[in-house]
């Protein structure tokens, strides 16, 4: 019996198979049918000459249709997959095409990339894209957002409104385009076919396959039964919480009360000078009246007094146990450093709520300062000086007399009075509202501070 000879298919490929067990020699051919396009599909012949490579039109990439050419834009990529990126602007060749929207870093580098096996440009996605006028991404003007599904974001600029209106518009019309259906392959299936079979290959489409239900897992009586009772007394619960906190709130005592009760004490540093002495029944406060004596004891020689900063921690670590109202001694090994005692000291008087010389009198003393005869100057600072609150009168006295013994030592600590005029001028007094010249402000401030060190014992009197 004869075998009838296969049938070819035209455009397939016939493969001939030598069998080997044969033992008549017969050749026996068989044919197998390779994966065909789409009879729609135009196919384009391969040029196999080297050297018309180059005489050829190369297109943007295979199988897409150049919908706008390629321009010049500036381009910021702000995420990446849902990050956020820092935002970088470029100068872009950009080309939109039928699904794509592709960037090239110069306008002959898409030629270039179609020539290279391996060149690449970069490119987004359009199906699925949203694309809108955004003002609030980037202080320029004339600025589009892009953003697609996978969480990727881009900006595009450009300097003259028509420009960046015609690239919204026609990337607009693709992306409804693509959503529509209209896009042809780029959102919709690839026709690929078997010559011997109805088998369709299809190409995944923009919309991502929705995840599966998770199926519910069975829970026990007990669970079930706790669940339904929290939610029905979930809402009761949320309002008594509120009623509750509202009712601690009203009910909570007041500031004068806790300090009545001593669970609350008042702080020295940042305390005002009359409040501060009130509580410790004195006219001077105590904080102030240890630090002059312990400089005095052991550290008027030691060179940069009250110009030289100490530790800030240790200086902190002070001002916490003085704020505690704890024993404090001075003396101990702890505090050797003397420049500690005198950066509490100054900082004590910075913090002050309100300053030693007091804001109503600020710009007083700046107007007796410019009096240019010195004895009618001695006078109106003495009278200023005066008219201050008594713990403010009698803390200056016991400070500036205290400055008077550092100047004696000033061979030893190399203080003259326009260094020590310059660390206080600005510690000791402030204007409650900077309204002028902050330098001038300084100069004045040094300046009172100088002249009354000059005419301390005129001014306060002897000790």
């Amino acid at each position: 019996m004869q075998k009838q000879p296969a049938m070819v298919l035209p455009g397939a490929v016939q493969m001939r198979i030598k069998n080997s067990q044969s033992s008549t020699g017969e050749r026996l051919s068989q044919t197998k049918s390779m994966v065909l396009p789409d009879p729609g599909t135009l196919q384009t012949p391969i040029n196999r000459h080297r050297r018309n490579q180059s005489q050829h039109n190369v297109g943007v990439s295979d199988g897409l249709q150049t919908i706008l050419q390629g321009e010049y834009l500036n381009k910021a990529k702000i995420a990446e997959g849902g990050k956020k990126l820092r935002k970088n602007w470029t100068s872009t060749w950009v080309v939109l095409c039928s699904n794509q929207l592709l960037f090239f870093k110069e306008s002959k580098q898409e030629a270039v990339a179609n020539l290279k096996p391996g060149g690449k440009s970069d490119g987004v996605d359009l199906c699925g894209a949203v694309i809108e006028w955004t003002t609030e991404k980037s202080s320029r003007k004339n600025v589009i957002q892009i953003t697609t599904p996978n969480g990727h974001e881009f900006l595009l600029q450009a300097d003259h409104f028509p420009t960046i209106s015609k690239w919204h518009d026609a990337i607009k019309k693709t992306v409804d385009s693509l959503s529509s259906g209209a896009g042809g392959q780029s959102c919709g299936r690839a026709g690929l076919h078997r010559s011997n079979s109805i088998e369709c290959l299809s190409r995944p489409t923009c919309e991502p396959a929705k995840p599966k239900p998770k199926e519910t897992k069975s829970e026990n009586r007990r669970s079930i039964m706790f669940k339904l009772n929290y939610s029905a007394s979930d809402s009761a619960d949320k309002n008594g919480v509120k009623n509750r906190l509202k009712k601690f709130i009203s009910r909570r005592p007041s500031m004068k009360t806790l300090q009545e009760k001593g669970l609350i004490k008042d702080r020295v540093f940042g305390c005002h000078m009359l409040t501060l002495c009130e509580r410790e029944r004195t006219t001077v406060p105590k904080f102030v009246k240890l630090c002059v004596e312990e400089v005095e004891k052991r550290g008027l020689e030691a060179a940069g007094l009250y110009r030289v900063s100490g530790n800030l921690a240790v200086i902190q670590k002070l001002r916490f146990l003085v704020d505690q109202e704890e024993e404090l001694n001075l003396g101990d090994s702890q505090w050797e450093d003397i420049h500690v005692i005198t950066g509490a000291l100054k900082m004590f008087f910075r913090e002050l709520p309100e300053p030693l010389f007091p804001f109503r009198f600020f710009d007083l003393f700046v107007e007796a300062i410019k009096i240019r005869e010195p004895t009618q100057k001695g006078q109106a600072l003495k009278k200023l000086i005066h008219q201050v609150p008594k713990p403010n009168h009698n803390t200056m006295k016991v400070l500036f007399h205290h400055l008077r013994r550092v100047l004696t030592k000033s061979q030893k600590n190399l203080m003259s009075t326009q260094g020590i005029s310059i660390v206080f001028g600005p510690t000791l007094m402030w204007p409650e509202f900077e309204s002028g010249n902050m330098e001038v402000n300084m100069v004045y401030q040094n300046q009172i501070v100088e002249s009354i060190l000059i005419e301390c014992v005129e001014i306060f009197g002897k000790e």
